[in-house]
């Protein structure tokens, strides 16, 4: 049984990792792209970007309107991703504290 919460943990561990480690590249993405505003997000692998991101900004954008025109929606979450991240699966992350502890 220990093995079975070792193993799924570990898959959660890299999972987890891989899941935040894209959203941040997707919001970094994001808010380079809001300096060029005549792309369209609509098309092509843009929708890639687009899709994940789009429904999360919009709901920052209800609390958080944009600052003289800038949308500080991406930093935002880039900080709060990144700080889930650092908390859950960094070096000293709550799972890898979990993997390393003795079991009796």
């Amino acid at each position: 049984m220990t093995s079975l919460n070792e193993n799924f943990l570990q898959i959660l561990d890299v999972c987890l990792g891989l899941l935040l480690s894209y959203l941040t590249i997707v919001f970094l993405i994001r808010l380079i792209l809001s300096w060029y505003p005549k792309i369209d997000l609509n098309k092509g692998l843009w929708l890639l970007i687009s899709i994940p991101s789009s429904p999360i900004l919009n709901l920052t954008r209800k609390f958080i309107p944009p600052i003289g025109g800038v949308d500080v929606g991406p930093v935002i979450w880039v900080g709060i991703i990144s700080f889930l991240r650092e908390i859950l699966v960094g070096q000293q992350g709550l799972i890898k504290l979990v993997l390393h502890t003795p079991t009796p």
